[in-house]
């Protein structure tokens, strides 16, 4: 049996990384249109207009059943948006200590702890939520800790470790780029780090938000934990409900073809719709702005 060569191993190589690719694309392809099919029925009966902006999500009732998902969608946005705002600016202070404070031994142990992060299962940052986060609350005189803003402090630990790795990795190329040169000009650390290393870590910074803002919003049973779950419109210290805690609580007991059960498949559409809108956005405003791309 003859060997393969080089050239007809590389071949079937190329064969099998765009089989993968094209079942990756199918696969996806196929849950966007199974999702879309299962949503059109609720469309055809209140309409597009209805369901975005109705602010009354009570499905049960028989008498006047209602389905809009105005305030769920706010609240989806919002929480996200405050996980980014508290976790992105500890990310950047610790992506700058690892790559340019820290000795690289001493990095190589500290940052598999910001790592596991990532891994540690959503519904233990829930749990841990509910001891701490909405304790606190409670203690500090509010009649319910589940909030708005607790969603947002859970999220912002989970996506630590997101922003963390984006950065990080760009700062510690561009500080072994410029160190040696820094040194004989006699610039210090912190001038090098300020006017160096940070401006040219702008475009892996704006790449870690997008990514942490993506996990943010598609998170669902740390979030579900902390915010109460009420349909209502978000007020930072009050409850409220997301997109994706929404579907996992009602999805189990509705009735296969029901109103409700297309509802729920239009809420999921509607989740992925922002999640694409935000990153068309940010390209947008990346490109005009900041004179970057992906």
């Amino acid at each position: 049996m003859r060997k393969l060569k080089w050239k007809e191993l590389d071949k079937i190589f190329s064969y099998f990384v765009r089989g993968i690719a094209f079942f990756s694309f199918f696969i996806l392809s196929f849950i966007i249109i199974f999702i879309v099919k299962e949503s059109l029925p609720l469309f055809k009966e209140m309409g597009v207009t209805e369901f975005i902006f109705g602010k009354r999500w009570y499905p049960s009732s028989y008498s006047n059943p209602s389905m809009g998902i105005f305030n769920i969608i706010v609240a989806t946005i919002y929480i996200a948006v405050i996980g980014v705002a508290i976790s992105f600016p500890i990310g950047l202070g610790c992506s700058i200590f690892l790559s340019c404070v820290l000795e690289e031994r001493i990095k190589n142990i500290v940052k598999p702890y910001i790592d596991i992060l990532a891994g540690i299962p959503s519904v233990i940052y829930g749990f841990m939520g509910l001891l701490l986060v909405v304790k606190f609350f409670e203690k500090l005189g509010r009649p319910s800790g589940e909030s708005v803003l607790a969603g947002g402090m859970v999220l912002s630990i989970m996506i630590l470790p997101f922003i963390v790795d984006n950065c990080e990795e760009t700062m510690s190329k561009i500080r072994k780029k410029y160190e040696s040169s820094s040194k004989v000009l006699g610039v210090s650390k912190w001038y090098m780090i300020s006017e160096l290393v940070v401006p040219a870590s702008k475009k892996s910074m704006v790449i870690s938000m997008i990514l942490a803002l993506a996990r943010a919003l598609g998170e669902t049973m740390a979030v579900m934990m902390v915010i109460g779950n009420a349909p209502v419109f978000p007020t930072l210290l009050g409850k409220t409900q997301t997109i994706s805690s929404l579907i996992a609580l009602e999805m189990g007991m509705t009735e296969v073809g029901s109103t409700h059960y297309n509802a729920l498949f239009a809420s999921g559409l509607s989740l992925l719709i922002i999640i694409l809108s935000i990153n068309l956005l940010v390209e947008a405003i990346k490109k005009r702005y900041l004179g970057v791309e992906l």
